[in-house]
């Protein structure tokens, strides 16, 4: 007799497009009854055997216990043999002090999986479900096919974070149950505002969602469940238009800019341009500037824009003195050859340019035909000072006046802990060491960050002394009311451009619609276990040699 039904009752493409798999809810892989446990681990084998034959997509496993070490080997075996399926283990979002059993009782009353595949009662509550799951995960090698598959019960937790922490895991499917509907006035199916806030955080990621249970509610079945879930989401915000720029980039590696190295592209240098915020706070910097020279009976203000690009600085310069109703005059110095190409052009088109020159040559061997009042860059990385914005900006002091303006005046990197699988997987990717020593430019979506940001290294302009030491060192503590997996460390940045007026990518003090600078993500090479209530502790050096710095 067959174990289940033909492959003929779809074709191929519905199976592979339309079903996901469940495995058998009385599979006892670490049962301490040795004849159940090799029954258990035959079916296993034999269910994924069946899922690859038809080519599934995913299959929906039950929730693990506190010590399943063999169906953590019986998962990483089959997510190895079949690198196409995907494994999404069922885990509860429990409060800290749910009932034990609740969560198992349930699974085996809907028949989508039983007890947890360990064969034993573990309390389903709090940090436990998460570290259970986290154990089968490293038990895993943090395969990229085992994801979570996971349920929101009726006791949610009462501290966010226990939420937020799930947005650093590979979330791939949401399983909402029945039974935590409530009924509105019109009998139609309706969740608790907590339930809807949830939810609504949780589809940041776009998981699949399942709804399982009795469709007692309402005579259409489960069909009212999920089309209450399609109002709430067509409930959020259409995406902006920042929204729209940046979603192509989540969780996407980027390298770092190297502007003294490389000579960036036309559209790099488009895409920058194009910031709503960044060059209209220049201009604000810059004409604040001007007028605290004019209050100071200053004349032939010379401003001097170092790493002029295509001249975006420029034009913002030239903006805030038609403001200010000072006259300028601009040097622009460029040293990639084909920037300075669209620098001379706008020179000859741009009737405001004409009190500009151009200057083709690195910044830090020119000199300069007369000394400047006010000394523009836009050098910043997106951890400050990554691409070299203290040397260069050294180099060029020498062209201000005494008493004279950098804008930006200063500049903190801001670091904070990071719990982010996806990103830490897409480093792993690489199969070197190299990478793993590598920071990357990176839109973090995948994510949780563990614990508010903290100030790391402070650079100002003009330096007081005229050969800095631009090494650094800094310890910071962080301490983590809700643990998870460090998989590294997120940079941000705050400059001060001039008196009040900053830009910044640090969440506290966030320059909104500012797009010029995604984060840094600093991969750990090895994931690192906090607990709940503990601390981490980082040291960062920022090393400096003739030749380089690191």
């Amino acid at each position: 007799e067959p174990f289940t039904r033909s492959d003929l009752v779809l074709d191929s493409t519905h199976w592979g497009q339309w079903v996901v798999g469940k495995f058998s809810p009385w599979l006892q892989l670490d049962s301490v009854h040795e004849p159940l446990r090799r029954q258990s681990e035959e079916a296993f084998k034999q269910e994924v055997g069946w899922a690859s034959h038809l080519t599934l997509q995913a299959v929906l496993l039950p929730p693990p216990a506190s010590k399943a070490v063999n169906y953590a080997h019986c998962i990483n075996q089959a997510a190895i043999s079949n690198p196409h399926l995907q494994f999404w283990v069922r885990v509860p979002v429990c409060g800290r002090t749910a009932p034990p059993d609740d969560a198992a009782a349930t699974f085996e009353k809907e028949g989508i999986a039983g007890e947890a595949a360990s064969g034993q009662d573990d309390a389903m509550n709090g940090s436990k479900v998460w570290a259970s799951w986290n154990q089968l995960r490293c038990l895993c090698e943090h395969a990229v096919n085992v994801g979570v598959a996971l349920e929101l019960t009726e006791d949610l937790p009462s501290d966010l974070d226990e939420i937020e922490r799930w947005l650093g895991e590979p979330l791939r499917l949401l399983v909402i149950k029945t039974s935590i509907f409530l009924t509105n006035k019109k009998g139609y199916p309706a969740l608790s505002r907590r339930h809807q806030q949830i939810f609504v955080r949780l589809m940041k990621l776009s998981p699949r969602i399942l709804v399982c249970g009795r469709p007692d509610c309402h005579a259409e079945g489960l069909g009212a469940y999920t089309k209450y879930l399609r109002y709430l989401l067509s409930k959020r915000p259409d995406p902006t238009e920042q929204d729209r720029f940046e979603s192509p980039y989540y969780d996407y590696l980027q390298a770092p800019l190297q502007p003294l190295q490389d000579n960036l592209e036309s559209q790099t240098y488009e895409t920058f341009e194009k910031d709503p915020v960044k060059y209209r706070e220049y201009e604000r910097a810059v004409m604040m500037a001007l007028t605290d020279l004019h209050a100071d009976a200053c004349e032939d203000v010379v401003v001097m824009v170092v790493g002029a690009g295509r001249g975006p600085l420029v034009a913002a310069s030239l903006a805030a003195s038609k403001r200010a109703g000072i006259q300028i005059r601009v040097f622009a110095v460029e040293k990639n050859p084909n920037a300075v190409v669209t620098l001379q052009s706008r020179c000859q088109r741009e009737p405001e340019w004409a009190h500009v020159t151009v200057v083709p040559g690195d910044m830090r061997s020119w000199e300069a035909p007369q000394l400047a009042n006010i000394l523009v860059s836009e050098l910043l990385g997106s951890w400050g000072d990554n691409e070299l914005s203290p040397e260069c900006l050294d180099g060029a002091q020498r062209y201000l006046k005494p008493g004279g303006i950098s804008i930006p005046c200063d500049y903190t990197s801001y670091v904070a802990p990071l719990s982010s699988s996806k990103l830490w997987n897409e480093v792993k990717n690489f199969k070197d060491l190299l990478h793993f020593e590598t920071p990357y430019v990176v839109k973090v979506h995948n994510a949780f960050e563990m614990a508010e940001t903290k100030p790391c290294f402070y650079f100002s302009h003009p330096a007081e002394n005229p050969n800095p030491d631009n090494s650094r060192y800094r310890l910071l503590r962080f301490d983590l009311s809700t643990g998870g997996t460090l998989h590294g460390f997120i940079g941000y940045f705050h400059s001060t451009l001039y008196r009040d007026v900053v830009i910044s990518t640090d969440p506290a003090t966030l320059s909104v619609g500012m797009f010029s600078w995604f984060p840094l993500y600093l991969p750990l090479r090895h994931p690192v276990r906090v607990a709940d209530g503990e601390s981490v502790a980082v040291h960062f050096w920022r090393h400096v040699s003739h030749q380089r710095v690191w």
